[in-house]
């Protein structure tokens, strides 16, 4: 595309729906989803507004003019009212009015849609947060539409102002410093989950029984980022692919290759992070395993020294039962026993007792129960 060309206005082919005007008075006052709106001429701002109808005649009476508009939240109204202005195709409109797309780049014509998915790194709460970016990229505008508190691009258009050259480049200048600015926003989300990863590793060997829901829910996030790295890297070489052809300046074209290699850098450091946590949550299972063994190891050694105690019990019972079964058997005092008149049923009696009990505990002594 060539920067800066101005372009006459037309409407689609392709009709968009008009709400009816009854249903635009509210009960109560809405909130306006335009963050920033302005117009730039050779890399200065020349005016600034609160609506999109005053940025629109301030554009179509300033031939050379830049717009960038910045939206929040952007309902159908106002998107539908960029598509007329700016020829927007009704795809991308449709995908900015849904949000929820995966990162992407498309061309319609001399517009180009991108859809980013910015990260930012939560201390507090030790977890990355996501927003969605949408971004049109025309031959003298730039309209971004934010779904999400990430990433500020109030930071962006403040640090592009403070360098006219860069934004006197035009809208492709504007593209390349929010890209960047989205990767640069890659950089704490890395250093973040490599802390937190260092944390699960010292829990893994410390025994805590929460770690394999933080590993699984850490995973989880670490996919979701490498959801957004991967498809940036072909954004970025599809922009390449095209720089040349669109005649994009080559001072630009050093940016994009910089963002490339960051995002080269923070794509080959998640891939680690998501080995490493299969590695943890393999370590885990296997330390799991250990533990529940050695349990059970003492609990086979706890049953079989509470075997072997039964048996001294039931030995011991064994050899007691012996004389009292014979002093049972005399003292029951029926005068039709002849052993109660012998003089030596006593002594008989007696050594019966012993005999029988030192029989069973040699017994009970050669079966190691006693």
């Amino acid at each position: 595309m060539d920067a800066l060309r101005p372009r006459p206005r037309r409407r689609p082919d392709v009709p968009f729906s008009t709400p009816d005007p009854g249903t635009l008075m509210p009960s109560t006052p809405r909130r306006s989803p335009v963050v920033a709106a302005a117009i730039y001429d050779d890399g200065e701002r020349t005016a600034s507004f609160s609506k999109l109808s005053d940025t629109f005649r301030a554009l179509r009476s300033r031939p050379g003019g830049m717009a960038w508009i910045g939206l929040e939240r952007p309902d159908a109204i106002e998107l539908n009212s960029l598509a007329e202005e700016f020829d927007l195709h009704p795809l991308a409109v449709e995908d900015a009015i849904q949000a929820h797309q995966r990162p992407k780049i498309e061309r319609y014509g001399d517009t180009l849609f991108v859809v980013l998915h910015a990260a930012r790194y939560d201390d507090a709460a030790e977890r990355v947060e996501f927003g969605e970016l949408h971004v049109f990229v025309g031959p003298d505008f730039v309209v971004t539409v934010r779904h999400g508190a990430s990433p500020d691009l109030g930071a962006v258009r403040t640090r592009l102002e403070r360098d006219r050259n860069m934004l006197a480049r035009g809208p492709e200048a504007v593209l390349y410093a929010i890209l960047d600015d989205v990767v640069d926003g890659y950089a704490p989300v890395v250093s973040g989950l490599e802390n937190d990863i260092d944390e699960i590793e010292s829990d893994v060997f410390g025994g805590d029984p929460e770690v394999s829901r933080r590993t699984y829910e850490l995973s989880r996030e670490v996919v979701d980022f490498q959801r957004a790295v991967r498809p940036a890297q072909k954004i970025c070489a599809s922009l390449a692919k095209g720089a040349e052809k669109y005649d994009v300046h080559l001072e630009l074209q050093a940016y994009l290759r910089d963002v490339a290699d960051h995002l080269t850098e923070a794509a080959d450091r998640v891939d680690s992070y998501r080995a490493a946590l299969r590695d943890i949550l393999t370590v885990n299972s296997t330390l799991v395993a250990q533990r529940q063994n050695e349990e059970m190891k003492h609990l086979s050694e706890v049953s079989l020294r509470q075997g072997e105690e039964v048996k001294k019990i039931s030995g011991w019972a064994a050899i007691l039962f012996a004389p009292t079964l014979v002093g049972t058997v005399y003292g029951m005092n029926f005068e039709g026993m002849p052993e109660l008149d012998w003089a030596w049923g006593y002594p008989s009696a007696l050594v019966a007792m012993a005999a029988v009990s030192t029989g069973l505990f040699g017994v009970f002594r050669g079966k190691r129960w006693i």
